[in-house]
């Protein structure tokens, strides 16, 4: 249920994040993360538009370039710091916080989706925190990880 999703501090005092069940196995989960141009269809923030330049499917060290709007467009390059097949796959940018995903099959036939927000490298992690980005990006986590579950709980049109 949506009422389920809670965040949380994950690894530490510089971090946020959630999970949520998810009613398909990991490898289908990891494609659509490890697949840059469907990212838009499950942020939940609105700031990611589309994508500019990725390869076709992400791996340990690839970049890619994102349309961005957060108040005003913007683009953003992303580098892939952790890649591991259909289990985790994290990224950060030159603010240096990182968006993790951990995915674990379950024995329901789904799996479990845990994004997290790190910012204990950030160039300026107090300014996070005066900003309340961390906040910000929590309630973005909850609303990413609703729409992964809704995305593969719709029934398969033949």
């Amino acid at each position: 249920m949506i009422d389920e999703l809670k965040l949380t501090q994950v690894d530490g005092v510089y971090s946020i994040g959630a999970w949520v069940h998810v009613p398909v196995d990991s490898g289908r989960v990891f494609e659509l993360l490890a697949d840059p141009r469907k990212h838009s269809s499950f942020d939940g923030s609105g700031t990611v538009k589309g994508v500019l330049s990725a390869p076709n499917r992400l791996y340990l060290n690839a970049t890619f370039s994102m349309d961005m709007k957060l108040v005003v467009p913007y683009r953003i390059r992303n580098q892939v710091i952790e890649f591991e097949e259909g289990r985790a796959i994290a990224w950060r940018h030159m603010g240096r916080h990182v968006w993790r995903y951990l995915i674990q099959d379950d024995e329901s036939g789904g799996c479990k989706v845990t994004e997290i927000f790190y910012w204990k490298e950030a160039r300026s992690p107090f300014v996070y925190e005066v900003l309340r980005i961390p906040e910000r990006n929590g309630e973005a986590i909850l609303a990413t990880l609703r729409r992964l579950r809704d995305h593969f709980s719709e029934p398969m049109v033949p």
